[in-house]
């Protein structure tokens, strides 16, 4: 039992009324400069969070911060919110957590999640909150915690989506993947050969940091023993779904950076390995049933990608191989190109290997998200909403042919 809150408490204070013109509570110290990624909150992000009806999340985590009475109860408290956010953007995916707005937002929209979590991410700084506390906070409000398989007798699937990104370029930007792990967190779908599966997830950050903190083998290693399959999933090329070959060990998306700005210090032409990066092979295979996935269902069509970028054996520039990689060559990218799409699949897929599971493994790209209004000051429209469904309704599609 939590000393100070448990996820009950968490819900019944959600629950109450707090004042329309409520003060930040003195513990908190606004003079603290956000990060990048939390300089983008605004209007347009509070209207989404408002339109979700996750306002209260936002409202009342800074007076339970200010209530706690030591790091013990700091780190049960910031995973009860956590693991909270987490469930009520799962039900409210699912159709279980309606809201009041007179304009709701529909209930696939991935973005809530991430801008009410970033709103907290916000006040955790504001409170000094020291990087262990934020990462429990994190870890929890992306599923990573209390989200255990628990169907016997089963095949059960487990999958991660990514938040939102280039939100410079409009901050209205979603994720289809992240979409398509909360629709399907907790989840038993029918497979299409009978039967049924049990689907976990998680959302992963777009950001370099967390994943040189193994944020990665966090999430897969304690589900890989149970899982039947594992795939990563991320947003990738316009009108149509890939299912990546080869995922390489290299970062080489500079001069693209992630959602904090930060660059991966590896290019094209000159990759880089992340830091701390176990042992592995320049390439790891995927091994997804890409002949059954491929014929899935749905408005997109689903290909096998084998491209890759390497550097050949005994050579120093990179060259492009439409039929994966050749021997004792240096990886430049994988599949998915240098980023973290690509890092996200080579790291899950090499623990898989360095656990000596024989469980298939890989990632599938989904087409590129499209139909916001060309008025930015709306933040949704029917074409976006519809697009949206349509993309996690395929993906649901690609892990029901799995036998």
């Amino acid at each position: 039992m939590r000393i100070l809150l448990g996820a009950v408490t968490a819900v019944a204070l959600l629950a109450a009324p707090v004042p329309a013109t409520a003060a930040a509570p003195s513990c908190l110290d606004t003079s603290v400069a956000p990060t990048t990624e939390q300089s983008r909150l605004g209007p347009q992000p509070a209207e989404i969070i408002r339109r979700a009806g996750l306002t209260s999340f936002g409202d009342r985590f800074p007076a339970a911060l200010c209530g706690t009475r030591s790091p013990a109860e700091l780190t049960a408290l910031v995973t009860d919110w956590g693991t909270a956010l987490w469930s009520a953007a799962v039900n409210r995916s699912q159709g279980r957590r309606p809201t009041t707005d007179p304009a709701p937002l529909a209930a696939l929209d991935d973005r809530p999640l991430y801008w009410t979590r970033l709103t907290m991410a916000r006040q955790l700084r504001q409170f000094h909150a020291t990087a262990g506390t934020v990462s429990a906070f994190e870890d929890a409000s992306r599923g990573l915690v209390d989200n255990a398989f628990s169907s016997t007798g089963i095949p059960k699937i487990f999958v991660s989506g990514f938040d939102p990104f280039g939100l410079d370029h409009d901050p209205r930007t979603a994720n289809p993947s992240g979409a398509a792990a909360l629709a399907l967190n907790g989840r038993r779908i029918t497979l299409r050969g009978g039967g049924q599966a049990e689907v976990r997830a998680v959302v992963l950050p777009v950001r370099y940091a967390d994943f040189d903190a193994d944020i990665v083998e966090r999430a897969f290693g304690p589900r890989i023993a149970q899982a039947a399959l594992i795939s990563s999933v991320s947003q990738g090329y316009p009108g149509e779904f890939t299912l990546e070959g080869f995922n390489g060990r290299a970062r080489s998306a500079d001069p693209f950076p992630d959602n904090e700005g930060a660059l991966s210090g590896g290019t094209y032409s000159s990759p880089v390995v992340a830091p701390g990066m176990g042992p592995g092979a320049e390439f790891i295979p995927g091994t997804l049933p890409t002949a059954a996935m491929v014929t899935a269902a749905g408005p997109y069509p689903v290909r096998v990608n084998n491209v890759v970028v390497e550097i050949p054996a005994g050579g120093t520039s990179p060259v492009y191989r439409e039929n994966g990689p050749t021997q004792g060559s240096r990886a430049v990218q994988g599949g998915g190109g240098g980023y973290l799409s690509n890092e996200v699949a080579y790291r899950s897929n090499r623990l898989r290997v360095a656990l000596g599971s024989a469980i298939p493994g890989g990632h599938l790209h989904t087409p590129v998200l499209t139909g916001l209004p060309d008025d930015d000051t709306l933040v949704t429209g029917p074409e976006f909403e519809r697009t949206e469904a349509a993309i996690v309704g395929q993906v649901v599609e690609v892990f029901r042919t799995i036998s």
